[in-house]
């Protein structure tokens, strides 16, 4: 995947200068308890997660919000509270984005979003199966971050 690998090192000299996301994962403890901490940042390209030196499948995206009181929710919704709870305790901020249960992509082997076909990158959008070229998908996607 030499040709993706390429393609995803112009994408990051395209977003040097443009804001990243925060990386957290899980954590639990006994003095703190389960929470969610910072391992990192990225850039955020719909169904991928690019850093300066790896690529990851996106999942679970958050905002970092003041907690809700709202009693009568939904299931989904406790969980994602839950979740933001978890990252307040793991000292997020409120305002940040927060991406968590992501996967790494091995270049070497594909995996995730990232296939080939016909030895040309694709990036898979769904679990339809809908995948559009991996040079027009960066392009596109870099371009919306950089605005």
């Amino acid at each position: 995947m030499t040709r993706l690998a390429g393609l995803l090192d112009k994408a990051r000299a395209d977003l040097e200068e443009s804001p990243k996301n925060a990386l957290g994962e899980e954590r639990d403890s006994r003095w703190r308890g389960r929470r969610i901490v910072r391992v990192g940042s990225a850039w955020h390209l719909g169904v991928l997660l690019l850093t300066e030196d790896a690529v990851f499948a996106t999942a679970d995206v958050l905002k970092v919000v003041q907690p809700d009181k709202r009693g009568n929710i939904s299931e989904g919704a406790q969980q994602r509270a839950e979740l933001i709870r978890r990252c307040l305790r793991g000292g997020f901020r409120v305002g940040e984005i927060v991406h968590v249960g992501w996967e790494a992509i091995d270049l070497d082997e594909g995996g995730g979003p990232l296939k080939m076909h016909d030895g040309v990158p694709f990036v898979q959008l769904s679990s339809a199966g809908r995948s559009l070229p991996a040079e027009s998908y960066l392009a596109e996607q870099v371009a919306t971050l950089r605005q």
